[in-house]
């Protein structure tokens, strides 16, 4: 390495706390001199039994660590809070930025030069994305891939999207309790990400517009010999960011962020994305948001056949090229002005190979855009609708609310046979934001109340300041802002007040007076949260809105004082 390595710092030296620091490396396996010229590569993973989403990271971290060694680097292999969907309640969200934290933190105060960061759950990877930024330190991200497709009553089963299908068949009467324990047993198809395109998926394609990942790697499947293969050029490539002096801040730019706008309203990404997006911009003073998004989305289609907005799944997109050949049919529509960790542009790499899960231009699965914001009186600071999975009829419609203001009380009262609603009626779900609950849980698909399901009705409107899963679907309005546990319009609506939509005019409305509703906000008490304590007390104190990531106020990099990465004191511990 011809220039100073940060390790250095703890490793060169004749003094006790270099030896020291020297002895504890060489005690974890890592050999490392005095004089040593070789960068040590932090590998980062988060496997944990509790999380079947992550399982295949603790193979590919072995994997990253071959890389690092052949290119002539040190490899460090350490662990992460490991963020899952299915278990980690009530939401992993709710941790998202902790892992952020644990990342910087972790990378700041030890001697790493550089660091692969293996992901896979969906807020795993904005979250240790975010945490890298932050140290600015060189940064290449691998996923450990989607699990396998099994089969269920003579068709393939995607995770998320059919399951949700199943429950509405069960609500409707379709099916009954032996199917649905069938279902069960199908459904435990084996380890790594949704095989849809929900947030897991989007978050890794997401990471590959940026620039952060090697082509093609976004779609790579669990377990295959291919995905050992990409998280041991990861490793290999980590050694050479470091030579290259390679940093986020050169790769994470407000071209990579186009880009990355571009591909998302391209795959019919998750909603979530938006939100991960808006936070991963921030650490690097940078914006993005839904008025970006729709701007650009107005000219891009989707292009990807994929559940939930398409009928195929993520095995078939990798067959097809993944990103690259995304890329490739966009086009113009990708910015070239950008660098990745190929040391290229992000259109260097697209590949000439097609398949059936992706369509050109001019035949689109949907016209686009794909997700769309919405403001208006009910959303002041903005909403958003994947319209791609939505029912265009419900596009532009007035009816009156129906309003829950707890999770159990919801799915209680859908069930309710002598339930006051019909398909004209608008759920809403409030209280569920970044502070209410807290965490912003994906409970804003509300399922259909129970008494209609069984009539046949398989779509309504809902508002909501909850998040979504990337493999829901349905006219579903989404992030709120200001949420309802701030007092924003959400929080003072009744049942049976007349609220607006009119998606192609990007409106969100409540139909009430002004008068009336002054008189509600004097009423209105903002609700008292049970966390006195701990990292959720911390979290509902710092935790900003929707449009800008529910990122921590006091990450954000918003001046260049507050990007400054601060060194610690090396010395005695």
């Amino acid at each position: 390495m011809s220039r100073p390595l940060r390790s250095a710092g703890w490793t060169a030296g004749d003094d006790e706390t270099a030896l020291e620091h020297r002895v504890a490396l060489r005690m974890g396996g890592a050999h490392v001199s005095a004089s040593d010229s070789r960068p040590i590569i932090g590998i980062a993973h988060s496997a944990s039994d509790l999380n079947p989403c992550n399982l295949p990271l603790a193979a590919l971290a072995d994997a990253a660590a071959r890389g690092v060694t052949e290119a002539g680097g040190i490899p460090v292999i350490f662990p992460t809070i490991s963020l899952g969907e299915d278990l980690m309640k009530p939401s992993a969200m709710l941790y998202r930025n902790l892992l952020s934290i644990e990342v910087e933190e972790t990378l700041r105060s030890n001697p790493i030069d550089g660091v692969v960061l293996l992901t896979n759950c969906d807020k795993s990877t904005p979250g240790a994305l975010m945490g890298a930024i932050s140290t600015d330190l060189p940064t290449i991200l691998a996923v450990g891939g989607n699990r396998p497709a099994p089969f269920f009553q003579g068709r393939r089963i995607g995770t998320g999207t059919d399951l949700w299908r199943m429950l509405d068949r069960r609500r409707a009467g379709e099916i009954d309790n032996a199917t649905w324990n069938e279902f069960e047993n199908c459904y435990a198809c084996g380890t790594g990400s949704c095989n849809t395109l929900g947030t897991a998926s989007t978050m890794a394609l997401m990471a590959e517009a940026l620039g952060f990942s090697l082509p093609s790697a976004g779609t790579v499947q669990a377990g295959s010999t291919r995905s050992v293969q990409i998280a041991e050029a990861s490793g290999r490539r980590a050694v050479e960011l470091v030579e290259w002096d390679l940093r986020p801040s050169r790769i994470l730019t407000p071209a990579a962020l186009h880009n990355a706008a571009v591909v998302l309203q391209a795959v019919a990404g998750s909603t979530n994305a938006v939100l991960h997006l808006a936070a991963i911009a921030g650490r690097a003073g940078l914006s993005f948001g839904q008025d970006m998004l729709q701007r650009i989305g107005s000219a891009v289609p989707v292009l990807t056949d994929v559940e939930p907005t398409g009928q195929y799944l993520m095995a078939e997109l990798d067959e097809a090229g993944g990103l690259p050949t995304i890329v490739g049919v966009l086009g113009e529509l990708i910015d070239p002005a950008v660098v990745t960790v190929t040391g290229g542009p992000l259109l260097g790499g697209a590949s000439a190979a097609w398949g059936v899960a992706v369509r050109p231009l001019h035949d689109p699965v949907f016209p686009g855009p794909a997700i769309r914001g919405v403001r208006g009186s009910l959303a002041p600071d903005g909403a958003v609708l994947k319209a791609a999975t939505s029912s265009p009829q419900l596009w532009r419609h007035r009816g009156p609310a129906l309003v829950f203001s707890d999770y159990l009380q919801m799915r209680a009262r859908l069930d309710d046979p002598d339930l006051e609603v019909d398909e004209g009626t608008v759920l809403v779900l409030r209280g569920c934001g970044p502070i209410g609950v807290p965490g912003m849980p994906e409970w804003g698909m509300v399922p259909i109340p129970q008494r209609l399901a069984e009539r046949g009705v398989t779509d309504m409107v809902r508002v909501t300041d909850a998040r979504m899963s990337g493999t829901s679907y349905g006219t579903v309005f989404l992030h709120a802002a200001p949420e309802a546990a701030l007092g924003g319009p959400l929080a003072l609506v009744r049942d049976g007040d007349p609220i607006v939509v009119d998606v192609e005019d990007g409106r969100l409305d409540l139909d009430v007076e002004a008068s009336e509703l002054a008189r509600r906000r004097a009423a209105w008490v903002p609700p008292v949260s049970e966390h006195l304590r701990g990292w959720p007390a911390l979290y509902q104190r710092h935790v900003m809105q929707a449009p800008s990531g529910c990122d921590l106020d006091f990450l954000v990099g918003d001046t260049a004082a507050k990007r400054r990465f601060v060194e610690p004191v090396i010395g005695r511990s």
